[in-house]
């Protein structure tokens, strides 16, 4: 056996993130470990890569008992760990990135001219054709996404561990990545001492590409192995039921709104900003409205520029029948309109802060009195909230950064409905998030167009989609090319007019 766990165990304040959990990974393998969010899979692997000390329990490899004292010994071993939350940093260059604290030097010299080639060839190899010395900062969230896997690839592992690799990359991309790791597994190394073999550890919540690329699938509960089997005998239901031990909705698509005839209640009127061009379109009270696209269609950018986050070159945004000040997200807020950044970690958290912080962001000012917040007040409205959305944490009090994705994504929900925004955007709402909080999250939406609420979702994944909204929009090459009825949104309707370059609607 290449990689075995034996009772690993760990816990954190008030949270048994591991109980007593064994694991195998053989040579060849391409090995899933599903879960929901706070089952224990990025902690296990934390473990496995040296990042995190075990309580109880140890780690053999080809074996042997083995202690990893940090992560560079780890991939000394030659265990390489792809993180669900990038580990980059934007100031430096991309190929800085992927060598950083392993340049390549002549002498006590770094060897540039040799970091960009090897950086190139290995780019190459994960599909992204850009020039090496560009800013990572630069780079979309799926650009850095790819380097972080190109970073991993370049240290020769022999034990490559994937942990939601996909969650911000296009189809086409995704496809690049299953052929890597085809080639991973497949590719012989003489550092790798011979019938040694290589092998993935692969964590996603997105069940159908388990099915396609995964050998085997183990899956956690609250901290514990439920089952581990061959691939091929578990079908993405019954994944589903071992997972969250309850049955999952996944059929259900709205119909016609109803009220629909009404005024709109949220209207984006020639919007140009950025790679967008003259966006239109209009949100009743109580529906939710999809944008879809492929990576770069301009989705985003369309978002942040109606909230105020990047200025608009021309356009108007109107919320109630009146146009309204968004030259800065302070003033969207003023104006009612919420906004879920598709990065909840660097643009709708303070990981370092409360829940109770988290919440009350937005709405300081209606629990301060003479300038001063009222912290009793806010610290209630966070309960109320952690209460309504079934968050998953000990107290209100829990920093954010110990909680799940799932319920991380949640509060930043908490803090908007706390602030009684008529206009809600959510740009990739369950990005990273397992099937149970997906499910929790679509019911939260429904909830709040429910309340007559304008929602608007963007999203890479159609079927979410075809899940939530009433109407889809779909974009390319930053223009609206059509909008579709819930019956008529199939994914080839959706691609055809999300392959229209060139057209308008």
């Amino acid at each position: 056996m290449l990689l075995q766990a034996r009772s690993i165990s760990k816990r954190y304040p008030g949270v048994q993130a591991l109980d007593g959990v064994d694991f195998d990974l053989a040579a060849g393998q391409v090995h899933a470990l599903v879960g929901e969010n706070g089952a224990g899979k990025s902690t296990l692997m934390k473990v496995l890569a040296g990042i995190t000390q075990a309580d109880e329990g140890h780690v053999l490899l080809d074996g042997a008992p083995v202690y990893f004292s940090g992560p560079r010994e780890a991939q000394r071993r030659g265990i390489a760990l792809i993180h669900q939350e990038l580990n980059l940093m934007a100031d430096l260059s991309v190929a800085q990135n992927i060598y950083f604290g392993r340049e390549p030097r002549r002498g006590p010299i770094i060897d540039d001219a040799a970091m960009i080639a090897g950086a190139r060839d290995i780019l190459s190899r994960v599909g992204l054709h850009i020039d090496p010395t560009t800013p990572l900062g630069r780079l979309s969230v799926a650009g850095r996404q790819m380097v972080e896997i190109a970073k991993a690839l370049s240290l020769d592992a022999r034990i490559l561990i994937m942990d939601e690799p996909t969650a911000a990359l296009s189809e086409r991309e995704v496809a690049t990545l299953f052929g890597v790791v085809g080639e991973f597994i497949a590719a012989s190394n003489d550092a790798v001492a011979p019938g040694a073999g290589r092998a993935v550890i692969y964590i996603s919540h997105r069940l159908e590409e388990i099915q396609e690329l995964c050998t085997h699938v183990t899956v956690l509960r609250d901290g514990k192995v439920v089952a581990t089997n061959p691939a091929t005998e578990l079908s993405r239901e019954a994944m589903i039921n071992l997972m969250v031990g309850r049955a999952i909705e996944t059929t259900h698509r709205p119909g016609l709104l109803a009220g629909a005839a009404t005024a709109p209640i949220f209207e984006v009127r020639g919007l140009s900003a950025g790679p967008v061009e003259n966006l239109s379109f209009a949100v009743h009270p109580g529906e939710i409205f999809g944008l879809a696209g492929l990576v770069g269609a301009g989705r985003t950018e369309a978002a942040r520029a109606i909230v105020g986050a990047d200025p608009k070159s021309r356009g108007d945004v109107v919320v109630n029948g009146e146009s309204v000040d968004t030259s800065s997200v302070e003033a969207a807020v003023r104006a009612g309109i919420g906004y879920l950044s598709e990065d909840r970690k660097q643009y709708g958290l303070l990981l370092d802060q409360s829940v109770a912080q988290n919440v009350a962001l937005p709405s300081l000012a209606r629990w301060a009195k003479g300038g001063v917040v009222d912290d009793s007040a806010a610290a209630d409205a966070a309960t109320r909230s952690v209460k309504a959305l079934a968050i998953a944490t000990p107290s209100v009090e829990q920093k954010v950064k110990n909680l799940s994705g799932g319920n991380q994504q949640k509060v930043v929900i908490a803090k908007w409905i706390a602030r009684d925004c008529d206009v809600l955007i959510f740009d990739e709402p369950t990005r990273g998030v397992d099937v149970g909080a997906k499910d929790d999250i679509y019911h939260l939406m429904e909830d709040l167009a429910a309340q007559g609420k304008a929602i608007v979702v963007i999203s890479s994944e159609i079927a979410e989609l075809q899940r939530v909204a009433h109407r889809i929009g779909v974009m390319c090459q930053g223009r609206l090319t059509g909008t579709l009825l819930n019956a008529e949104a199939s994914q080839e309707n959706i691609m055809d007019l999300a392959t229209r370059f060139g057209a308008q609607a």
